[in-house]
């Protein structure tokens, strides 16, 4: 028996989540594979309260993790502390010096632009990186 792919737990757990959070979480996710199309998902942080894992998207490097809570859904870019954040989508985890975190309720409407453009700039900080390291 062939284990399920990353894509198709998330598309697993998405569909289980059927009321908003699911819907903001796909939407999002649609986002960023828009914005990099060699887009990379994985899952991580396996255990026995979340057997599925976290949800991590990845191009040359972490963009970002999807996390679903009670009353929101969270999206922590991995190095956002060093990302240019001109649409302030950046609402939570201020305070550290390298992740920064975008927290969606309910009723949020996230720019979808200024998204993709956040995704875009964690993507060319993370080949940066990498061709610095290289």
């Amino acid at each position: 028996m062939s284990e399920d792919s990353p894509s198709q737990v998330i598309d697993a757990m998405l569909t289980n989540l059927d009321d908003w959070r699911g819907s903001a979480l796909s939407r999002l996710r649609a986002l960023i594979k828009e914005a990099s199309p060699d887009v990379v998902e994985e899952l991580k942080w396996k255990k026995p309260t979340n057997p599925a894992g976290v949800p991590v998207w990845s191009d040359n490097g972490m963009i970002c993790t999807g996390e679903v809570y009670k009353d929101h859904v969270k999206l922590t870019f991995a190095n956002g502390a060093s990302l240019d954040d001109p649409n302030c989508l950046f609402n939570s985890s201020l305070g550290g010096n390298q992740r920064r975190a975008i927290d969606v309720f309910e009723k949020d409407q996230v720019d979808a632009a200024a998204f993709r453009e956040l995704v875009r700039a964690a993507v060319a900080r993370n080949k940066e990186t990498r061709r610095r390291r290289n």
